[in-house]
């Protein structure tokens, strides 16, 4: 299984915009073929210091980042997913709503391999 991270700068007083966007997303991924693990948006903050576990070398992290998580069986069934996504009108209407929003700065995507025990 391979897992795709995207992690999200967010636009600022386009939040809500955002929400919209990744709803969207979420079950696209899954009509083709993927799995959802949802998106992780910016919460309250708790008050204590960060560095609490790991003196010296914790810090609180941004408030304008938003994270999806969804994996695909192999890279080659990512890939057969970005093929189908190109041709979707679901997947372009999706990808319409941030043209015309802005609702996040940039992206980056990573991906990963799960660890269990």
């Amino acid at each position: 299984m391979i897992t795709c991270y995207i992690r999200y700068v967010l636009t600022a007083g386009k939040e809500a915009e955002f929400e919209h966007y990744a709803r969207l997303w979420i079950p696209l991924i899954e009509k083709l073929g993927g799995t959802h693990h949802g998106y992780f948006l910016p919460g309250e903050k708790p008050g204590s210091a960060a560095e609490f576990s790991f003196p010296g070398i914790g810090e609180a992290g941004p408030t304008d980042v938003a994270i999806a998580l969804f994996s695909f069986p192999t890279i080659a069934a990512y890939e057969m997913y970005r093929q189908k996504a190109a041709k979707d009108p679901g997947c372009q209407e999706a990808a319409n709503v941030y043209k015309e929003t802005n609702c996040f700065l940039k992206y980056e995507r990573s991906f990963m391999r799960p660890l269990f025990r």
